[in-house]
């Protein structure tokens, strides 16, 4: 009888491997070609400034001329911790670092970007990295704020920065009208003109704006243009400004890969913060 208890079991255990194994067999495989079609979607939270200016807006800048101009970088959580004493050596005066994106993401890098850059001297500000298609322009303006965005009237803090350019997630304006968008834009700096006086600067470039405002004017009145192209020049800017006020002009620069040149001195600099 021990014997025989024994081969049963061991009949019983081989007869269960071998249910789960034809199990394995039949599950559907996906095939080559399915795997290339899937999309190369980067997570939520990995946006940045220019993320999509290589594609759209040059590969790679070298000013023709920095007279009167000064050099700032821009940064978020893919430079990690920054060495901001290096970049002030090097001649850089001026920062940006993202706070926010959406209304649910924050860079957790965020407090040693904005600090450190103010420790060192650096005249620095943040910036949200819009997502249209997820909240309203109010709500993320709001997040933006509570979230390492704010000002304040001690002449080293910019103001915010609404960083508004290619969808990295999807369609390139969000699946918004052009009057969406609009509309979407000016409930974000409206309530950030409520909630912090000041009038945010916006950041993108002209080929977007062309595409997905139809280059509207509205906005140029009463908030700088932070430009991006990667080239020699900033070329054409969007309809209704004469001038940037800031340019981003490559993503390999010295130290940090983003490079900007504000359009004036340091004095010119510190008058924005004050406002």
């Amino acid at each position: 009888m021990p014997v025989h208890r024994f081969g049963f079991t061991r009949l019983r255990a081989f007869t269960t491997v071998a249910a789960v194994l034809l199990a394995l067999l039949s599950l559907p495989r996906a095939t080559p070609a399915a795997a290339a079609a899937a999309p190369d979607v980067p997570p939520r939270g990995s946006a940045h400034m220019g993320m999509g200016v290589l594609a759209h807006d040059g590969r790679d800048g070298t000013p023709t001329s920095r007279a009167t101009r000064t050099e700032g970088v821009d940064v978020s959580s893919h430079q990690g911790d920054v060495p901001w004493s290096t970049l002030w050596d090097s001649g850089v005066r001026w920062a940006y670092a993202k706070a926010t994106e959406g209304t649910y993401y924050q860079n957790p890098y965020h407090p040693q970007q904005y600090n450190g850059s103010y420790d060192v001297g650096m005249i620095r500000g943040a910036y949200h990295f819009a997502t249209p298609d997820r909240t309203s322009g109010a709500a993320q303006a709001d997040y933006f704020v509570d979230h390492g965005g704010a000002w304040s009237p001690d002449g080293m803090t910019l103001p915010g920065v609404l960083d508004i350019e290619w969808n990295p997630y999807g369609d390139a304006c969000y699946s918004m009208s052009q009057s969406a968008m609009v509309s979407w834009i000016g409930d974000f700096l409206d309530r950030y003109r409520e909630r912090t006086g000041r009038h945010a600067v916006i950041y993108t470039a002209t080929s977007w704006w062309k595409q997905c405002t139809g280059n509207y004017t509205g906005f140029a009145a009463d908030h700088p243009l932070w430009i991006a192209r990667y080239a020699s020049t900033p070329g054409e800017l969007p309809a209704g400004w004469d001038f940037y006020t800031m340019w981003q002009y490559t993503s390999t620069g010295p130290t940090v890969g983003d490079h900007d040149l504000f359009n004036g001195t340091v004095d010119r600099v510190r008058a924005l913060a004050l406002g």
